[in-house]
């Protein structure tokens, strides 16, 4: 008899670790597949899942996502200025980068053309990832069975440590330090326990990227980020690769207490929650990608930009990875980029950054025409007539209003 196969898409925390003994017990399946992408999660804890993974004996799979991570995901939303209500967008594009990760795992299972439709995930029913995940899933296999026995069950955190106690999972949550990180190169999320609570002041300890203000380097550091076409390629004038070239960042400006968030989220299905983020690296690479744009469009393109970028950040925030709408905007957005090329000096300094200065071949700037101190190339006496008219049909609205009033 054919093996019933599920795959769980796998972290190793908490709520993926007990959905392995309950794809067993609860819903009849012999044998658990667990994957684990890596988007740049620490090396011990990716070494930590799959040996915590194996060790409750499923077939493992660890997937080195980074570097298509941070080209084909980060570096996107680096040329769409991706924020949600403030904060650079992290989990949310990882999210179906990881899926289809599993789907490919799911796919080398099962026959030629036939692949493992039984999916597992450990997303509460509260959060967005449950949205994240199936979407993609079901975008690249319609008739996917997908489970969620946080969601199905309405489990809380509690009950799952007592859970895990009782079936041997190894775990690192407990009664009293309950909160729970989604890590990946482009940021770090920390969620849970007491700092679900608005006006409670986070912990020290939650932090690992960032430096807090008294821990933060004395003296300030000054760095120049080189961009080709709306993608950073060079700090200091190394030359990098994607993944190497974002956590090589997150170390400079997090040792600086660059990139530290707190904020209350909407989060897609009404329920406002406050949410802790270090993001050192996509801080710093927004601000800079931000002030080369600002240079090198035009008004009217960084007027319409502005529209198109928040509309992208909705469709990456929800995990709408594959609607055509994304594809229709990054048409708008790759053409602007063609011009986004250049080298933006910057200051970072106990949490804080400022721009220096900002050069690029596409500069739409002219000192001989901007500078109060010429006189040719922009003649001022020619600006009387425009001047003079300017507002013209405003200043007959207003004309008007006081005659109707006398």
């Amino acid at each position: 008899m054919a093996k019933k196969t599920v795959v769980l898409v796998y972290s190793g925390g908490l709520d993926t670790s007990i959905c392995i003994p309950m794809m067993r017990e609860e819903y009849g399946y012999d044998h658990v597949v667990t994957v684990t992408i890596d988007v740049g999660q620490p090396a011990e804890d990716i070494a930590e899942a799959a040996a915590k993974a194996k060790a409750m004996g499923t077939e493992h799979y660890t997937v080195d996502a980074k570097e298509e991570f941070a080209r084909d995901y980060c570096f996107k939303a680096i040329q769409a200025n991706a924020l949600y209500q403030g904060y650079p967008l992290s989990t949310s594009i990882a999210r179906p980068l990881i899926a289809l990760k599993a789907v490919e795992v799911a796919k080398r299972l099962g026959a030629p053309g036939d692949p493992v439709r039984n999916f597992a995930h450990g997303c509460t029913g509260k959060g967005n990832d449950q949205f994240r995940i199936e979407y993609a899933i079901r975008a690249l296999i319609p008739d996917a069975v997908i489970h969620a026995p946080i969601r199905e069950r309405n489990l809380t955190r509690s009950w799952e440590i007592e859970y895990a106690k009782s079936k041997n999972v190894p775990i690192q949550q407990s009664l009293t330090k309950i909160w729970s990180i989604d890590e990946n190169l482009w940021g770090r999320s920390i969620e849970g326990g007491r700092l679900e609570e608005p006006d409670f002041s986070p912990p020290e300890e939650i932090f690992r990227w960032t430096k807090g203000h008294d821990e933060a380097l004395g003296k300030p550091a000054e760095i120049a980020i080189e961009f080709a076409e709306g993608i950073p390629v060079a700090i200091n004038g190394e030359k990098m690769g994607p993944a190497k070239l974002v956590m090589k960042l997150n170390e400079i400006a997090g040792s600086h207490g660059v990139g530290r968030i707190d904020i209350m989220e909407d989060r897609m299905l009404g329920l406002k929650v406050r949410e802790n983020y270090e993001c050192p690296a996509a801080t710093v690479l927004l601000k800079a990608h931000g002030a080369l744009e600002a240079l090198v469009l035009t008004a009217s393109e960084l007027k319409f930009k502005k529209q198109v970028d928040l509309e992208w950040g909705q469709l990456a925030y929800q995990g709408l990875w594959f609607d055509p709408f994304k594809d229709d905007l990054e048409a708008f957005i790759g053409k602007t980029q063609k011009r986004v090329t250049g080298t933006i000096r910057m200051k970072l300094f106990k949490g804080s950054m400022t721009v220096l200065g900002r050069k690029s071949p596409w500069a739409l700037y002219s000192e001989e025409l901007a500078s109060f101190d010429t006189t040719t190339g922009f003649i001022q006496s020619e600006s009387t007539g425009t001047v003079k008219n300017f507002g013209l049909q405003a200043r007959m609205y207003l004309h008007l209003k006081q005659t109707m009033k006398s």
